[in-house]
């Protein structure tokens, strides 16, 4: 039924085990297929093929992140308008021996045979197998349509550790910066945040780095801990698929508001100060931690230092038009404060360019952000509208200087 239409594909892929044992099966065993066969862009591009999609269609490998870093690039594209919707995830199949024993050998593999994140028994992760997919459309779009919105992306960000101890030692700088920049992009503080799913491996070099940058950005002024998980030690490490899987559990976790266990966790490990830090790992199923919107963190890292983190919320009422539509049902302030007249009408160019630029963000968690997160200055100026364009207008009049309606 999409045939003929705007819809992209986006698919995390890292690992090349079938094209390994097709190429050492030898020449004489290529066909007129071998070639497109061993190509990762043909992942996605097969899909488009067969459903009939026009959008955008592309693999993506940042190692480990990868499925996660689909997600966030199908986001950005259908902000820009690229595509009316997107199919993004990832697959990982283990179909080389090869490839773990190269694994083995790096030493990221456990030797017990178990993910036991944030444990101080953590020796490596386990391999694991599958993939998943997740359907996206603007929020304003599926609820039009009617769609069953599972919850919401609120925003995302991407970045690399540019450098470190070694190219596969994880930075925490880098990944205090790449969650703070997801939570600035979502329009919300650390303190909006309950649940994080981790990147969560298991090996006691990644998780305390993972453990001491969550600490600094949501463990801070915190009066219940951040709650934190990872689905590894459910199904493993399914490595260039691992991020989705991350997601499919959060945005269930965030639209059921019950926290399943991250399993084999019995004590910190001796590198992590949890109490200290604000965090508390969720050891048997139990409801969410706090009162009202629930919303979530879900992070991802690739081997190779490009790390992603994502910002869920509890999708909208459907019974409720004034939730489900927030930006067209009532009049809402944007409040602006500055220490002179030039730096307010910065103040109105940068608001605006954050809003254009982050499409789905609500107009009256713009609202609500800039009344309870900003300071207060003796230059101040009030927008007042009750739909975006609206606001966009006033705006632009503060921008230069102008009183007008709104």
């Amino acid at each position: 039924g999409l045939r003929g239409e705007r819809v992209g594909v986006f698919a995390g892929v890292i690992q090349d085990d079938y094209a390994g044992l097709t190429r050492a099966a030898g020449a004489g065993r290529f066909g007129s297929f071998t070639s497109t066969g061993l190509h990762r862009s043909v992942v996605a591009n097969r899909v488009s093929y067969f459903l009939g999609l026009t959008g955008p269609s592309l693999v993506v490998d940042s190692g480990q992140s990868s499925s996660l870093v689909a997600v966030q690039q199908a986001c950005d594209a259908l902000r820009r308008g690229e595509c009316s919707m997107a199919l993004a995830g990832g697959v990982n199949l283990l179909l080389a021996a090869e490839t773990s024993v190269a694994v083995e050998r790096f030493g990221g593999l456990s030797r017990e045979g178990r993910s036991y994140v944030f444990d101080a028994r953590a020796d490596g992760y386990v391999r694991g197998e599958g993939g998943g997919v997740v359907v996206l459309k603007l929020l304003s779009d599926a609820v039009a349509d009617g769609d069953d919105v599972v919850c919401v992306i609120r925003g995302g960000a991407v970045n690399n550790d540019g450098g470190g101890e070694g190219l596969t030692v994880p930075r925490c700088g880098a990944q205090v910066e790449v969650v703070g920049l997801a939570l600035e992009r979502s329009g919300l503080g650390a303190l909006d945040v309950a649940y994080v799913e981790l990147h969560g491996t298991g090996t006691p070099l990644g998780d305390p780095v993972e453990a001491r940058a969550l600490g600094r950005v949501y463990g801070v002024g915190r009066s219940v801990p951040l709650v934190v998980g990872s689905a590894k030690s459910n199904v493993g490490h399914l490595e260039g698929a691992a991020g989705v899987v991350g997601l499919i559990k959060a945005a269930l976790v965030v639209r059921e508001g019950l926290v399943p266990a991250s399993l084999n966790f019995v004590s910190a490990h001796p590198d992590m100060d949890l109490d200290g830090w604000g965090l508390r790992v969720q050891c048997g199923l139990g409801e969410w931690p706090v009162r009202g919107v629930r919303r979530a963190g879900v992070s991802s890292f690739g081997m190779g230092g490009t790390n992603v983190h994502l910002v869920l919320e509890q999708a909208p009422d459907p019974a409720s038009p004034e939730q489900a539509s927030p930006d067209s049902v009532r009049v809402v302030p944007w409040v602006l404060s500055a220490r002179s007249e030039a730096a307010l009408r910065e103040q109105a160019v940068r608001l605006r360019e954050f809003v254009t630029g982050n499409g789905d963000v609500a107009c009256s968690d713009v609202g609500r952000s800039l009344v309870v997160s900003r300071s207060v200055f003796d230059h101040r100026a009030v927008v007042v509208g009750s739909g975006r364009g609206e606001l966009l207008a006033g705006l632009d009049a503060v921008a230069v200087g102008e009183v007008g309606p709104g």
